[in-house]
């Protein structure tokens, strides 16, 4: 075999999973159809991260975080508010603080440059990883022994498990034969990063809209990552609009409560789809991240779901390793499978529910998710177990992710 895991996908979840067989002892192949230049690329095109404390745990045994923390914000409370544009915001008691909790800060923002260096930087540095960068897959053949894949150029890479981490549009998926569920919701993100006057205390914000939610996250200074969720018509309009105007269109919807604001990166926009793959695994096949599920960023869990994934992986591989059983075999595979599905159905389904709730105007599902979130608010054991949950503490931890 030419690696004992060839890796379909260079973005985030792929390196992680390479670094993570890495430890357990196994070689790593990560293909990418991108080139390296633009993986390392500096500038800042306003995305970064929500890393719940479980991912932080796992970039920590990947020995990643180290490097990480002096770019890393912590999370220390999140606020939850529902509004219209142009109004002030009015805080109905939805208040998570990390205080409540053990553990310490909920999460930490890392801004998307920061992360892709590390990841590419580690890979370098890892003898047991191979990194072919703008190449892509054509076929994959797999088999009871082995599996395969062809690259665009003729070449052929042979295996033990491929593993898919080639976002939602995933080519691995459809070469396996699973097919997928999912709809659009007509919205589309607007991404960007602002600058502002006022200090943010760690605090993050997610502010309900009729046309979608707007998340409010601390960077490092005084600087905060935008995801504004808007109409597919609207956010073509205000996409297309110079940065003056682009800020005039977020002014109202952003609020003055940090102060005078003004853009402090690129800016970058995706449509807001959910999809989900209808296996997460086939004959010597795994599919990890947006290639096994893809939802919406309302609850900001979109990476955290896929590095849990990852962990889940790297879990069951590593002690099938120890057992000395075929590690990608259907019933070592079942267990990934089996521990993932669920957690992400529910996640989307929960993601699903709450887009379709507060992303419309209408004056009676107003009245009742206000109820609903000041009933949240009051309930100390409830408002702890959201914490946890936001966290990435709640249900069965994969190694990485554990203490």
């Amino acid at each position: 075999m030419d690696s004992d895991l060839i890796i379909i996908g260079g973005g985030l979840n792929g390196p992680a999973l390479a670094l993570a067989a890495a430890q357990a002892g196994l070689s790593a192949l990560v293909i990418d159809a991108l080139p390296v230049s633009t993986r390392e690329a500096g500038d800042f095109d306003g995305r970064g991260y929500a890393l719940a404390l479980s991912s932080k745990r796992m970039l920590e045994g990947l020995g990643l975080w180290q490097g990480l923390a002096e770019n890393a914000q912590a999370m220390k409370e999140i606020k939850v508010s529902d509004g219209r544009v142009g109004e002030a915001e009015v805080f109905l008691g939805l208040h998570f603080d990390s205080a409540e909790i053990e553990e310490g800060p909920m999460g930490y923002m890392v801004e998307d440059r920061y992360l892709r260096r590390a990841l590419l930087a580690a890979m370098d540095a890892e003898s047991r990883i191979t990194h072919r960068a703008g190449e892509t897959v054509i076929a994959q053949e797999t088999g009871p022994s082995g599996a395969s894949v062809t690259l665009a150029s003729g070449e052929v890479l042979t295996c033990r498990l491929i593993v898919g981490a080639d976002g939602r549009q995933s080519g691995t998926c459809a070469r396996a034969g699973i097919k997928r569920t999912g709809w659009g919701y007509g919205q589309t993100a607007l991404v960007c990063a602002i600058a502002h006057e006022l200090p943010h205390g760690g605090v993050a914000h997610q502010l309900f809209l009729p046309p979608g939610p707007l998340a409010i996250l601390p960077l490092t200074g005084n600087r905060s990552s935008i995801v504004w969720s808007e109409t597919d018509a609207q956010a073509r309009a205000i996409n297309a609009l110079s940065d003056e105007k682009y800020l005039e269109i977020l002014r109202p919807r952003f609020g003055d409560f940090l102060g005078e604001i003004s853009l402090a990166g690129g800016r970058y926009t995706y449509p807001l789809n959910l999809t989900l793959a209808n296996a997460f695994v086939a004959e010597r096949v795994a599919l990890v991240g947006d290639a096994a599920h893809g939802m919406h960023p309302i609850a900001g869990q979109g990476l955290n779901a896929g590095l849990r994934d990852v962990a889940a992986l790297a879990h069951v591989i590593s002690h099938a390793v120890r057992r000395g059983e075929d590690f990608a075999s259907p019933q070592v595979l079942g267990r990934y499978q089996s521990w993932r599905r669920w957690d992400t159905a529910s996640l989307a389904a929960a993601t699903d529910v709450f887009n379709r709730l507060f992303s419309n105007d209408n004056p009676l599902l107003r009245v009742g998710r206000d109820i609903g979130m000041a009933l949240v608010g009051k309930a100390p054991g409830l408002r702890r177990s959201f914490i946890r949950e936001a966290a990435g503490l709640t249900g069965e931890l994969p190694d990485l992710m554990r203490l």
